[in-house]
């Protein structure tokens, strides 16, 4: 399977009733995390928030998204998307190299490590102020 490419919409305690309304609108298949999920948050007011959200419609449309975490800067209309590349395993030396070419100038926000749900995942903003996120999934068992 080929890596992709989508958007990452990124809200503030409002995800799940945002991915919620779009799949009323677009339909298909979603599924959502919450923090509390994956252990991803000390903060026991955002374990039911989602950290991520996947809507996948019969058009092929891919949705992301996620509640941004207090301790992170949220800004409406700023910083509310990203851009997420995902992929196999089998294509990790390319994606690895997308991050590293994407952070040269950039910040890197979390650098491309071993995330809770199994995969490697980083953060970053390029040189343009582009929030990007990749994501690997981890090697088929």
């Amino acid at each position: 399977m080929p890596s992709t490419l989508n958007p990452y919409l990124n809200f503030r305690g409002s995800a799940r009733e945002a991915l919620e309304f779009y799949r009323s609108i677009f339909g298909g298949e979603l599924s959502l995390n919450t923090f509390g999920e994956f252990h991803a948050s000390e903060d026991p007011a955002e374990q039911d928030l989602i950290m991520h959200g996947q809507l996948e419609t019969a058009s092929g449309y891919v949705f992301m998204g996620s509640d941004t975490p207090t301790h992170m800067e949220y800004s409406k209309g700023v910083n509310d998307f990203s851009i997420s590349i995902s992929g196999e395993a089998v294509d990790e030396e390319e994606l690895s190299g997308y991050f590293a070419g994407l952070s040269e100038g950039g910040e890197v926000q979390q650098p491309l490590a071993a995330a809770p749900w199994g995969a490697s995942f980083g953060m970053l903003k390029d040189k343009f102020g582009i929030s990007w996120l990749v994501n690997i999934a981890a090697p088929a068992a």
